[in-house]
C-alpha cells in the first residue's frame, strides 16, 4: 500500500525525524487559512499523487505570496499529471501540499527497504539526491552504496558509518545522521513498511538534515495490524478494478495484456500467464480465486475481469481440489448471463466434480470453448483473440 508524501512525512515526524514545516490542502477554500498557519510567504506547492517525477510534469511550483499560491493551486487542482510512473492518461490532482522553502546546501539520496533476494534489510545511500536513483544506478553505479543488515533491534554504529559515508558529513552532524538512520529503521520495522525513500535528504546551510521528500510503501499482508495506516489509503489513487477485487477477497493484479485469466492457486496462475505468453499473447491480469471459492465469489471474479476494457478473451483454468469444478461452473454461467458475455471464453477444468462442471457448462447454451489441458486452452484462447 502506498501513501502520499504529506502522510509519509507525518509518520516520520512522529518518530522524531526532521521535516520542513508543511500542511496539506484539499480544496481552494482552505488556501487562506492554511497559508496563515505556515507563517511564511515563500512556499513550495506540491501536487500529491502516488507517482514520482512530479516536478518535470509541472506538479511542483514555487510561489512568493498568497496571490501566486491561489493562482497555481487553482491550476493544479483537477489537473492530470503524466509522469514516467503514471498511466498514459495520468493521475488527477485532488490534494496539494504547502511547504516552507529550505535553504539547501547539499542533496543526498537515502532509502531503507526489504531486500527479498538476500532476506535482509538494505539501506541505499548516494550523493546523487533529487534525481531518479534508477538513472544513477544505470549511469553512475559507483555513486551508490548499499548496506545490508540482519534483522535486529537497532542499526549498529559500524553499519551507520557505512550508510552515511557517501555524504561526507562533518563530525558535528554525525549525531543527527545516527538518529536519522535509527529512526528510519524503527519506522520500517514498527510499521511493517517495505520501503522508505527520502529523495532528497538535504543538508541545509544552517547544518540541519531534513527529509525534503518522502515515500513509504507498506506490506499489504501486515495491514491488519495497522488500522491507522489503512485509514490513510486514498482510493482515488488505487486501481478501481483492484479495489473492487479486494472487496471480494480476490487476489487480483491488473496487467497490460488482452487475455483475462481466472485460476485457482497462485502457482497455477503464474503458469497460466507464462503459457499465454509462450503461445504469443499477453495476460490482462493475475487472478487467484482461492481454494474454496463460492459460486458468488467466482461470479464476482468473472465480472471483475470484464471491467478491464482491454480484455478480448477469457481463459479459465481450474484444477479442482478444495475448489469444486461444479461450483466454478455455476459461478461462471451466472456471471456470463448477467454480463451478456461478448468475448470468447475458453475453459479448462480438472479435478473434483469435473464431469458435473462440464455438464453445467454444456447445458448453459453459452458459447464456451472447452480445452483438454492447459496447453490446449492457451493455444485456443490465443487463436480466437488474434
Amino acid at each position: 500500500m502506498n501513501i502520499h508524501e504529506h502522510q509519509a512525512k507525518e509518520i516520520l515526524k512522529k518518530f522524531g525525524i526532521n521535516i520542513p514545516n508543511g500542511i496539506a490542502v484539499f480544496s481552494l477554500e482552505e488556501i487562506d487559512q492554511k497559508f496563515k498557519i505556515l507563517k511564511t510567504n515563500k512556499i513550495v506547492l506540491k501536487a500529491q499523487i502516488h507517482a514520482g517525477g512530479r516536478g518535470k510534469a509541472g506538479g511542483i511550483k514555487i510561489v512568493n505570496n498568497i496571490n501566486e499560491l491561489k493562482k497555481e493551486a487553482k491550476s493544479l487542482f483537477g489537473k492530470k499529471l503524466v509522469t514516467h510512473q503514471t498511466e498514459p492518461e495520468g493521475r488527477e490532482v485532488k490534494r496539494l501540499y504547502l511547504e516552507e522553502i529550505c535553504d539547501i546546501a547539499k542533496e543526498f539520496y537515502l532509502s531503507c527497504l526489504i531486500d527479498r533476494s538476500s532476506s535482509k534489510i538494505a539501506f541505499i545511500s548516494s550523493t546523487e539526491g533529487g534525481v531518479d536513483i534508477e538513472s544513477v544506478a544505470k549511469n553512475n553505479p559507483e555513486k551508490i552504496v548499499t548496506t545490508k543488515l540482519n534483522l535486529s533491534k537497532a542499526v549498529s554504529e559500524k553499519d551507520i558509518k557505512k550508510i552515511i559515508e557517501p555524504f561526507g558529513l562533518p563530525e558535528k552532524l554525525k549525531m543527527q545522521a545516527f538518529h536519522l538512520i535509527q529512526s528510519i529503521y524503527k519506522v520500517l520495522i514498527e510499521k511493517d513498511a517495505n520501503l522508505i525513500e527520502i529523495n532528497p535528504l538535504i543538508l541545509t546551510r544552517d547544518n540541519s538534515l531534513l527529509c525534503l521528500d518522502a515515500k513509504i510503501n507498506f506490506d499489504d499482508n501486515a495491514l491488519y495490524r495497522h488500522p491507522e495506516i489503512v485509514s490513510l489509503k486514498d482510493l482515488n489513487e488505487e486501481n478501481l478494478i483492484e479495489t473492487e477485487a479486494s472487496k471480494h477477497d480476490l487476489a487480483y493484479i491488473k496487467l497490460d495484456g488482452k487475455i483475462g485469466c481466472m485460476v485457482n492457486g497462485a502457482g497455477l496462475a503464474m503458469a497460466t500467464m507464462d503459457i499465454i505468453k509462450l503461445y504469443g499473447s499477453e495476460p490482462a491480469n493475475f487472478l487467484d480465486v482461492g481454494g474454496g471459492a463460492s459460486k458468488e465469489k467466482v461470479s464476482a471474479a468473472f465480472k471483475i475481469i470484464l471491467l478491464d476494457k482491454n480484455v478480448k478473451g477469457i481463459l479459465i483454468n481450474i484444477f479442482g481440489g478444495i475448489m469444486r469444478c461444479d461450483v466454478l461452473a455455476q459461478g461462471v454461467v451466472s456471471a456470463a448471463k448477467e454480463t451478456n458475455l461478448s468475448v470468447p471464453l475458453v475453459v479448462r477444468l480438472a479435478g473434483t466434480n469435473v464431469e458435473s462442471g462440464k455438464e453445467i457448462l454444456k447445458k448453459s447454451n453459452l458459447k464456451i470453448i472447452s480445452a483438454n489441458n492447459l496447453a490446449d486452452a492457451a493455444k485456443k484462447i490465443v487463436e480466437v483473440t488474434k
